[in-house]
């Protein structure tokens, strides 16, 4: 019994896994539960012994693609000193790399727009994984206060977000390069005059 237990939680997760790179790759409404079952090498006769629905499936695929997103970002920030974090995760956000490999990348600028024609169940999912990678850049800015660093989070991700969306949407060539580039200088530019402006602040403080 625990075998067939095991068993079903892996094939599970398998076609999580698979779905969400098929997602990212196709958009959330390009696939169909067939082919999403093709993706894990199964047939869609088995689909509803784990999913209740395909916006289920949907769902879960979508949090695991998020959560592969924050899992990459804490690999990041633990590898750099507190002072380059934000700015590695911003470079390795808005690189060529990510642009040119939507199935291995963030599930946000591959299928926001399709969630938001999609269920409120995967919207939720989203919505609740995006809050926890607000969070992890919150904690990349320690000399800002709660408020202001949730603000610079939400405004950095979805400039990143739009960025990585634009420059896929106009092809290979320098225009996509340029986007990427405006993205990044906007993210990191806005949150060096606001250290600037804190630091500033504690020197008058100070005298």
């Amino acid at each position: 019994m625990r075998y067939v237990g095991d068993h079903r939680r892996q094939t599970h997760r398998r076609i999580v896994e698979n779905a969400s790179y098929g997602l990212r790759q196709n958009g959330a409404e390009g696939l169909s539960v067939v082919e999403l079952m093709k993706l894990a090498g199964l047939t869609h006769g088995g689909f509803y012994n784990h999913f209740e629905s395909r916006a289920a499936l949907v769902g879960e695929a979508i949090a695991f693609a998020m959560d592969q997103t924050a899992e990459r970002w804490k690999k990041l920030a633990n590898r750099k000193a507190n002072e380059d974090r934000f700015e590695t995760l911003i470079a390795d956000y808005l690189s060529s790399r990510h642009r040119d490999n939507p199935r291995q990348g963030c599930a946000l600028p591959a299928l926001a727009a399709d969630v938001a024609r999609s269920s409120p169940r995967e919207q939720r999912a989203l919505a609740s994984k995006l809050e926890k990678m607000i969070d992890i850049l919150v904690e990349m800015l320690p000399a800002e206060g709660p408020q202001q660093a949730r603000q610079i989070a939400t405004s950095a991700i979805a400039t990143m977000v739009g960025s990585i969306m634009l420059s896929r949407a106009v092809g290979a060539g320098k225009l996509s390069d340029d986007i990427l580039d405006a993205g990044r200088m906007t993210v990191c530019g806005r949150t060096h005059k606001r250290q600037r402006r804190t630091a500033k602040a504690m020197t008058c403080d100070k005298q």
